[in-house]
């Protein structure tokens, strides 16, 4: 039984803007940088639709007439900035603590699957204490691959001994929808994540969407119910 017919073995998430609420900690990143640079903070709310896209797209909006050169000095800048209050305001969504503990109880093992490159997810992770309890890991450089390319998904569930296509995979942007799908994973959208006005996750072809984390209780426990 594959996953999109309710025999899902592995949970593997995404980690900005699904499994973590990274945003406070990039904002505030960015407007260390901006206060460095003599300029005014920016709204929160504007840097949080970014974040899922990475530090190019939060710097950019932050100084958006930067040339090249400057732009990259400014997004190394803010990535020291950002490294050094990782977990200062990053937590888990509200409910997915209840969701871990619930997916462990049941033996369904989870991991993450990231852009976010690994001198980042690695002690984001373990400064959160999640790193020992994820099943793996897999950042934007660890393979040469990075979403919406599908193999740091097909990776992901070889480590985790599931099939792909027993494995849901959360995410909040379209590269994750887009690499679940050449994965053969079951896509599902977590609405509550870094979606920014201009998207439309309809759009993606997603097999479903998530209002909030604990909804996603309701796509495994089939595979549950079946291996008990």
């Amino acid at each position: 039984m594959n996953a999109a017919a309710g025999g899902c073995r592995a949970v593997l998430f995404d980690l900005d803007g699904t499994l973590l609420d990274t945003a406070p900690d990039m904002a505030g990143a960015l407007n260390a940088l901006l206060a460095e640079e003599s300029r005014p903070p920016h709204d929160y709310a504007a840097v949080r639709a970014l974040v899922s896209h990475g530090s190019v797209a939060v710097v950019r909006h932050g100084f958006p007439d930067a040339d090249a050169e400057r732009f990259e000095q400014l997004r190394q800048r803010f990535l020291q900035i950002y490294a050094e209050r990782l977990t200062r305001e990053t937590r888990l969504f509200p409910g997915f603590e209840a969701v871990l503990a619930t997916l462990e109880h049941r033996g369904i093992p989870w991991g993450v699957v990231t852009n976010k490159p690994g001198f980042l997810t690695e002690p984001l992770l373990a400064g959160l204490g999640l790193r020992a309890r994820a099943v793996c890991v897999l950042s934007g450089d660890s393979l040469p691959e990075r979403k919406p390319h599908p193999r740091p998904l097909l990776v992901a569930a070889a480590q985790a001994g599931v099939p792909a296509q027993d494995c849901i995979f959360v995410g909040d942007a379209l590269r994750d929808i887009q690499a679940a799908r050449a994965a053969g994973m079951l896509p599902l959208v977590a609405r509550f994540g870094y979606i920014g006005p201009d998207e439309d996750p309809d759009s993606w072809q997603a097999a479903g969407a998530l209002a909030a984390p604990g909804e996603l209780l309701a796509w495994v426990g089939p595979a549950v119910a079946a291996s008990t």
